[in-house]
């Protein structure tokens, strides 16, 4: 039996797949790596330096927390133009084991057969005392 092209193995990640290696990459410091994740769109928008510092609410949140990472949610989003939009939460585990976890680690897609990330963001679900 013949073996199979690498081409034919290679599964296309999921969405899950690519938020979590985009932030894992960020978490790591391997900017480039996150970067090269991003649309062509966003990198345009964002270059790389402003990317950098784009980023930093992420690391400052995982000096607090820690950097281990684990899903939140997956789900979409109706935006004021009734369009959809697909996301990723993740939410760092050292604070998804307290009641209520303080921030979720937001990934947005264009849509739901994107699999090159459109914008990234923490959003507050508690405020801390």
């Amino acid at each position: 039996m013949l073996a199979e092209p690498a081409q034919a193995q290679a599964v296309k990640s999921s969405q899950v797949q690519v938020a979590r290696q985009f932030l894992l990459a960020v978490l790591a410091g391997n900017w480039e790596g996150a970067y090269q994740l991003l649309s062509p769109v966003t990198q345009r928008q964002m270059p790389l330096p402003a990317f950098r510092a784009a980023t930093q609410p992420i690391i400052d949140q995982a000096r607090t927390y820690g950097p281990v990472i684990d899903l939140y949610k997956l789900g979409y989003r109706l935006r004021e133009e009734e369009t959809i939009q697909p996301f990723v939460g993740f939410t760092y585990r050292a604070d998804s084991l307290r009641p209520g976890p303080h921030v979720q680690l937001d990934v947005t897609f264009q849509d739901s057969a994107a699999r090159q990330i459109q914008g990234f963001s923490i959003i507050p679900l508690r405020i801390s005392k």
